[in-house]
């Protein structure tokens, strides 16, 4: 059996749109951008998504020495096309162990990042600007302020915009945000081409929770 889309927000099965409403519906959250199911990485699936996607497909890249792709998912359907997209690939941390990333693009209030980010709401809320960012990374070559938000102890949540969408980074264990801090480059792979190589490792079960 085909597994169902499922609310970006909470991860529960969604109602199929009807005679009265186009929209996908949660009995919690109401119409949301369906969120389709978690597979296996390969170059086909992001080829894809990346080719069906509003919003931008976010890789860092080039990958760390030792790092892989281990997940690609995207909210949306066929009508819409991915109205949020999240790439995982981990690899060795920077103080040691292993380090996991997930990177979202969305648009407003599709609340794909901030399930990722164990944060409330659809939104990260105020971007605070008024204060100085608190890392500079480079989006689809531009250089784009990232900020800290939230207050959880297993991972570190950055936050941002870029090309009129939110941009998630969210970093398992906490101390691996400092992989923000040096040459930190994203790709967005809808420019990418399909002559990318990427190296693909095992799911990441950080998409699935």
């Amino acid at each position: 059996m085909r597994p169902e889309p499922s609310c970006p927000r909470c991860g529960a099965v969604l109602h199929h749109p009807g005679l009265w409403s186009s929209a996908w519906q949660c009995d919690s959250h109401g119409a949301v951008q369906p969120l389709q199911p978690v597979v296996q990485p390969t170059a086909e699936l992001v080829q894809t998504v990346s080719s069906h996607a509003a919003v931008p497909v976010w890789l860092l890249w080039p990958l760390p020495r030792g790092w892989l792709v281990t997940g690609l998912v995207s909210a949306g359907d066929e009508r819409t096309g991915a109205r949020a997209t999240a790439v995982a690939c981990s690899g060795p941390a920077p103080l040691g162990g292993v380090a996991e990333l997930v990177v979202v693009a969305e648009e407003p209030g599709v609340g794909l990042g901030a399930r990722f980010a164990g944060l409330d709401g659809p939104d990260p809320g105020t971007v605070p600007d008024t204060r100085p960012p608190d890392a500079k990374i480079h989006a689809a070559g531009h250089p784009t302020a990232m900020w800290a938000i939230g207050e959880r102890d297993d991972r570190s949540v950055y936050v941002g915009e870029a090309l009129g969408c939110w941009i998630w980074a969210v970093v398992w264990p906490e101390t691996a945000g400092f992989l923000l801090i040096d040459d930190f480059v994203l790709q967005d792979l809808r420019d990418a081409g399909p002559g990318l190589d990427l190296p693909f490792g095992a799911l990441s079960p950080r998409l699935t929770t």
